[in-house]
């Protein structure tokens, strides 16, 4: 049996906290999904270092926790419907340190799953390293109703290094939240480590009124349509993940860039070669009509859309908005020309147009057409309830988290831990990493995929030309 330590972390400076804090949750947040995330981080350390490392952690986060008060307690139901994250005085917030890394207990090492690039069949059951009921997934213990826990960490203690495990109801977090929460943390172990001087926090951070929808009056609410369920056209899939050499992708953004000169990012340039390759390998299987307008949508990083005032560095929440192609203004594709029809240019530009339509004007008038909605958690957004040949991209670049220094160590790579849940429909795309190509090391993207088309995809000449296949992460 693994050696396991169980705390109760009161959040720094705790008793002479108020009896109770209130942070509402804001539109954007109901928007999420309805699950917890569980971000793991891998860092590679000796034997000697580990206890340091445990200690140093549950200091930071004791610390962190202090700043980033919406993580301790619960979320609850106010008196209009609407929720909030509750933090008591006496909250406390999980952190378990669990060791898998005598013989006996037959953990895979650290360099064993670098090797095999992080992937979660080597881990085994998720759950191990995971504190329940957080594991990801659609699940009765996420409902804000039920007054679900907002975050817990466990430490796993595995030969050669460490996975640290981050969980969050993801109400309280998207990635880009995570990755403002990891850096404050880094920089509040770093100086535990150091004894330097610790990092300021603003507590603008945790301000999320700019995405609160206007309080409309009873007699004008309407209830949304319940939240949809896993679309039941989807087919046994897997999760994989290739990456994508920056020479790669800098090749792609020449062929994908348009002839008129108008500008699309390295970002519009792998996307819309995902898109084409996805819809073309799997129209034989759904076998959509030519002139058929697929779903397309992203999620875009409000904080650089938002520049009146602009948002604080470390801002905490949902910081994403999802713009979708059924509702916007501008001209869908057809499936005929995302599989061959159009040039990737069109492609590329799409995803361009439909990212720069995303501004503050937009998202006050999304806002005020949600205002009058009662049951906001049924706003939130299941992304395999779409058809088959839906695409969504989440881009988790802005997380790029493996260059903190938490003064023990940096993490080598993070992954979230969906284990054998599988998201249809979703492409995540990772930050550049350490990883085995060096200096010319791109993004990596995960995507569940159909099993009987998964050869053909890593087969795929004009796939392959640009992306190279890591492993399958799930199954």
């Amino acid at each position: 049996m693994p050696k396991i330590e169980e705390f109760q972390l009161h959040p720094l400076g705790w008793e002479n906290d108020p009896e109770e804090e209130r942070f509402q949750l804001s539109t954007l947040d109901y928007l999420s999904a309805m699950t917890y995330n569980n971000y793991a981080l891998f860092f590679k350390l000796d034997d000697s270092e580990k206890s340091t490392a445990a200690a140093v952690l549950k200091e930071g986060l004791e610390r962190t926790l202090s700043q980033t008060k919406h993580l301790v307690g619960i979320i609850e139901k106010n008196e209009d419907g609407s929720h909030s994250f509750v933090k008591k005085r006496d909250s406390t917030v999980k952190f378990v340190v669990q060791h898998l890394d005598s013989p006996e207990d037959g953990f895979p090492s650290f360099a064993e799953i670098e090797k095999v690039h992080f992937v979660s069949p080597i881990l085994g059951d998720v759950n191990v390293l995971s504190n329940a009921p957080m594991a990801y997934g659609e699940k009765p213990e996420a409902d804000p109703d039920k007054r679900p826990v907002v975050a817990s960490y466990k430490a796993n203690f595995i030969p050669g290094g460490l996975i640290l495990n981050l969980h969050s109801h993801h109400y309280s977090n998207d990635a880009l939240g995570f990755g403002n929460f990891v850096r404050q943390l880094a920089d509040n172990c770093r100086a535990i480590a150091n004894k330097t001087e610790f990092p300021s926090f603003d507590p603008k951070c945790l301000d999320r009124s700019r995405f609160i929808a206007p309080t409309v009056a009873e007699e004008s609410r309407v209830d949304a349509p319940p939240r949809a369920d896993r679309n039941p056209a989807h087919k046994d899939s897997q999760a994989l993940i290739f990456h994508l050499p920056k020479s790669k992708a800098a090749e792609l953004k020449k062929v994908a860039s348009p002839d008129d000169g108008s500008w699309v990012s390295t970002y519009d340039a792998f996307s819309a070669l995902m898109w084409r390759v996805f819809s073309r390998i799997r129209a034989p299987v759904y076998n959509p009509e030519p002139a058929s307008k697929p779903l397309w949508a992203e999620g875009v990083n409000m904080k650089k859309r938002l520049t009146n005032p602009t948002m604080p560095a470390r801002m905490q929440g949902n910081l994403f908005f999802a713009p979708m192609s059924t509702m916007s203004a501008i001209p869908q594709l057809t499936s005929a020309e995302i599989i061959s029809e159009a040039p990737l240019s069109k492609l590329a530009s799409y995803s361009r147009q439909m990212t720069d339509s995303v501004t503050g004007e937009m998202l006050a008038a999304v806002l005020q057409m949600l205002a009058p909605i009662r049951n906001k958690p049924d706003l939130s957004v299941r992304v395999n309830s779409f058809p088959p040949m839906t695409f969504v991209v989440t881009d988790w670049r802005e997380a790029d988290v493996c260059g903190q220094d938490f003064g023990f160590a940096k993490p080598t790579a993070f992954r979230h831990l969906f284990g054998k849940v599988l998201t249809e429909n979703l492409v995540v795309v990772y930050p550049p990493r350490d990883g085995p190509a060096g200096d010319d090391e791109g993004v990596e993207v995960q995507f569940a995929f159909e099993k009987e088309l998964t050869q053909q995809l890593i087969s795929d000449p004009e796939w392959s030309k640009y992306f190279e296949f890591r492993g399958i992460d799930s199954d």
